[in-house]
């Protein structure tokens, strides 16, 4: 009798031990419908460009000086500096579009030709931002301004203040011409167009034309400049199902 019981506890043991195995050998799996097939995608990029007049000049003006003393280096900056702000003004420039973006002082020592230390010449930069909102007295005004003392003129950039009927008219055209691509392709490729899945846009503007002072100062005592015109431009990117 204990025979047949241990006999039938061992073959119950047996049995989970191989259900256990068979457990932990199946594989997970996932299940994916493949009834649903993957959408076939049409996927076109269009650009449109706006230009602009320029309504605006952004100009970096600075005076550079120097001497063996400090002071009387920075005594020469100031008295140019202040007659270039003195200019400015009486041109029409208001004060708030007047503004010091850098002001350095600092010694550079003077050697012989036997590399023997002969001295220390000081040097001043004093640089300011002036926006100009009146483009047709930019000229005269840079002129005055090298008049005044001004020895650096670093840049000049020109935009306009309000880009915001440009920029939407340049999305238009940026979306009609990735439109138009991918009506194109697909007539090309024999298949039908179906709904838009995704867009995306990007803007950007830049000068076309900076400036040009190759002519220096002309008979009339301003100097030539050229503010060409400001491209707005729009990327857009569209992704259509295919039916």
């Amino acid at each position: 009798m204990k025979h047949n019981r241990l006999s039938v506890l061992l073959f119950l043991g047996l049995i989970l031990v191989l259900a256990l195995s068979a457990c932990q050998a199946a594989p997970i799996t996932t299940s994916r419908d493949s009834s649903i097939p993957y959408p076939r995608q049409l996927n076109v990029s269009g650009n449109g460009k706006v230009y602009l007049a320029p309504d605006v000049a952004y100009v970096n003006v600075g005076v550079h000086s120097q001497a063996e003393n400090v002071t009387d280096a920075l005594n020469q900056n100031n008295a140019k500096a202040q007659a270039i702000a003195n200019t400015l003004k009486e041109l029409g420039i208001d004060e708030k579009d007047i503004q010091t973006s850098a002001f350095n002082i600092f010694p550079q020592q003077q050697f012989d030709n036997e590399g023997k230390l002969t001295g220390t010449i000081y040097m001043v930069d004093n640089v300011v931002n002036v926006t100009v909102r009146d483009l047709s007295i930019l000229g005269k005004l840079l002129d005055a301004a090298v008049r005044s003392g001004a020895n650096t003129i670093n840049s000049i950039n020109f935009d306009v203040l309000d880009k915001t009927a440009a920029i939407t008219e340049a999305r238009k055209l940026a979306v009609e011409d990735a439109q138009r691509q991918a009506q194109e392709l697909a007539a090309a490729a024999g298949v039908q167009l179906g709904d838009l899945i995704s867009m995306n846009s990007y803007a950007s503007s830049g000068p076309a034309v900076m400036y040009d002072m190759k002519g220096g100062v002309g008979a009339s005592g301003q100097v030539p400049v050229s503010a060409g015109q400001l491209q707005i431009s729009v990327d857009v990117n569209l992704s259509y199902e295919i039916k």
